[in-house]
């Protein structure tokens, strides 16, 4: 059903692409997002993909294009980072208000300035409104997997949406690791041809996106907002059904050792990896509390339901976020948490932590001291805006 490989993750998602018979790929390359878009040049080039490789002047007209193809039924891939989301920030509301099943790769980047080319969630955090439904990665297995299941979840006809999956910059998108690539009839019995219920025929010319006045843009905004909820449901049939011919189960939040866990620690991104190794030290070396781990994965639309219930036994909670919302009282994960918590009649004490931006390392250690000192805030201090980990004095 699969074969293990060796491969650099940002090469393993251009196979997968690959492996979805996309139509048509628009892009503009930008580190460290620019292996996945030279890879996939290289496979139309040397004729291992049948599909349009669309070479652009910018990210905006990347994100343009691939408008245009998807409305005229094309099965459309594209990929980009940082200051290359931020450039086509403007036509990402188009693309998700008139359902236009795009599939995006966001190698997640610091934004600038000064000017970064490593990774942190500012530049996710900052399309966070866009009306795309966002998936977060761990690892290239994940990566992988989520790829296609984008590409099922997009061009569903209860959903037609377009889909962010996102993987941390250089952290995950440079490193070689072993991933079970699937065998093409497993991944065509999963994925079926794209059949968009609407395609653009030059011979019926429509106008798509025009011009709405008061008296309706309100309720085509509600409709599409009520649309993103629902897509929850597809998102989580479409995970099972991978799961029964694939073997690998993905949640909208994901628990790490928490069935006694008083304490949680809550992560998003390839930085989880690193968070469950200091679980397993804190709890081997026979720390004072049981301590777990959280993982959200489904970012848009936010998995209300999944997180109260992750969270429902626990004493503290303990976000790490990597970006900040200049101005704000928290992280933008945690001021999100925290609103999903507002009604419940019990919570836990929810601490918040900002760090790693910029692409740094948040090692083991700082981890446990990250979780040490979240408990001693929750336990001892007062309401406080959030902890900035790793400021250098």
């Amino acid at each position: 059903m699969s074969q293990r490989v060796g491969i650099e993750v940002s090469i393993a998602l251009a196979e997968a692409v690959k492996m979805a018979n996309a139509d048509v790929i628009a892009a503009y390359p930008i580190t460290p997002q620019t292996h996945i878009v030279e890879h996939l040049a290289e496979l139309v080039a040397d004729g291992e993909l049948d599909a349009e490789y669309i070479p652009v002047e910018s990210e905006h007209s990347a994100m343009s294009a691939c408008m245009g193809s998807s409305a005229a039924g094309a099965r459309t891939f594209t990929a980009t980072a940082g200051q290359g989301l931020e450039l086509m920030h403007e036509a990402l509301f188009v693309a998700s208000a008139m359902r236009l099943p795009v599939v995006m790769s966001v190698v997640n980047r610091a934004l600038s300035a000064p000017i970064s080319v490593w990774g942190d969630h500012s530049d996710v955090m900052a399309c966070r409104d866009t009306g795309w439904i966002q998936i977060f990665t761990e690892n290239g297995q994940e990566v992988v997997d989520n790829t296609l299941c984008a590409f099922r979840i997009a061009e569903d006809n209860s959903v037609l949406l377009p889909i962010m999956v996102h993987l941390d910059g250089f952290h995950l998108s440079h490193v070689i690791e072993p991933i079970l690539m699937p065998e093409q009839r497993y991944v065509d019995a999963f994925l079926p041809l794209n059949k968009y219920p609407l395609p653009l025929d030059p011979a019926k010319p429509v106008a798509m996106g025009d011009f709405a006045p008061p008296s309706i843009y309100t309720e085509m905004k509600w409709a599409q907002e009520k649309n993103l909820q629902k897509s929850k449901d597809t998102i989580l049939k479409v995970w099972e059904e991978f799961n029964g011919i694939f073997g690998r189960q993905y949640k909208p939040v994901e628990s790490y050792r928490c069935d006694d866990a008083k304490i949680l620690l809550l992560t998003m991104g390839s930085y989880s990896e690193t968070a469950m190794t200091t679980i397993d030290k804190m709890r081997n070396k026979g720390y004072k509390e049981n301590v777990g781990l959280l993982r959200l994965r489904l970012w848009r639309p936010f998995p209300h339901d999944e997180l109260r219930e992750a969270i429902k036994n626990a004493d503290v909670l303990i976000v790490l976020d990597r970006a900040l919302s200049f101005g704000g009282l928290n992280g933008p994960v945690c001021m999100e948490i925290k609103a999903a918590l507002y009604n419940e009649a019990i919570r836990p004490k929810v601490v918040s932590f900002v760090g790693g931006l910029g692409g740094r390392d948040i090692t083991v250690a700082d981890f446990e001291e990250i979780i040490t000192r979240g408990i001693d805030i929750a336990r001892n201090g007062s309401e406080q805006e959030f902890e900035m980990f790793g400021v250098r004095e």
